[in-house]
């Protein structure tokens, strides 16, 4: 005994606008769900690769606080390397040029490990001033350079990666012709 009654679920009923209307609504939810699935990969995606560039920027730049630290005593070293040079002149007895040595060996330790992680020192020496990269401490008045050269450098820069991890404070040139663009000049205290 069969029941007449009982119909096919996609059959020719009067009942067929609500199947197509389920599927419908199927079909849509299912490209909503596949729309948030996407969006949610891409999400991702775009969070590793912000997670990848700020662990790397972490490295690169992580130990700025601490290289700031050290470079203040590669400065003091430098200062009393000079003065203990310009105190002794080439007449300082064997002992004492050999503490100079080790001293010397000392700095060039110290600046080869910050270069190691990443700090680099630089003497603009002869540069046109940029003040994105140098702090200008004074003016010196020369006619015989171009105005705006770096003519003196007080203390050295450093950078770490891109960044600049301390300006180089320098002395500025004033008076003379202005400084083509992007032109270096040589070290004008050694082209006498």
């Amino acid at each position: 005994m069969t029941d007449e009654t009982a119909q096919p679920p996609y059959g020719n009923d009067p009942d067929q606008p609500e199947a197509d209307d389920a599927l419908a609504a199927a079909l849509r939810e299912s490209a909503e769900l596949k729309d948030k699935v996407l969006r949610t990969l891409a999400e991702m995606e775009n969070l590793r690769r912000r997670t990848e560039r700020e662990v790397g920027d972490a490295r690169t730049y992580g130990i700025a606080s601490f290289a700031r630290d050290v470079l203040g005593i590669a400065d003091n070293m430098q200062r009393a390397l000079d003065a203990a040079r310009q105190e002794l002149g080439g007449s300082a007895d064997p002992g004492v040029k050999t503490l100079l040595e080790g001293v010397e060996l000392t700095e060039r330790e110290l600046l080869k490990a910050l270069e190691r992680n990443g700090v680099k020192k630089f003497d603009p020496q002869g540069e046109k001033f940029d003040p994105n990269l140098h702090q200008a401490m004074y003016e010196v008045p020369d006619a015989s350079v171009p105005s705006g050269t770096v003519m003196q450098v007080i203390q050295p820069g450093y950078m770490i990666g891109e960044r600049i991890l301390r300006p180089a404070l320098v002395a500025v040139s004033k008076g003379g012709a202005k400084a083509p663009a992007g032109e270096t000049l040589q070290n004008p205290e050694s082209a006498d």
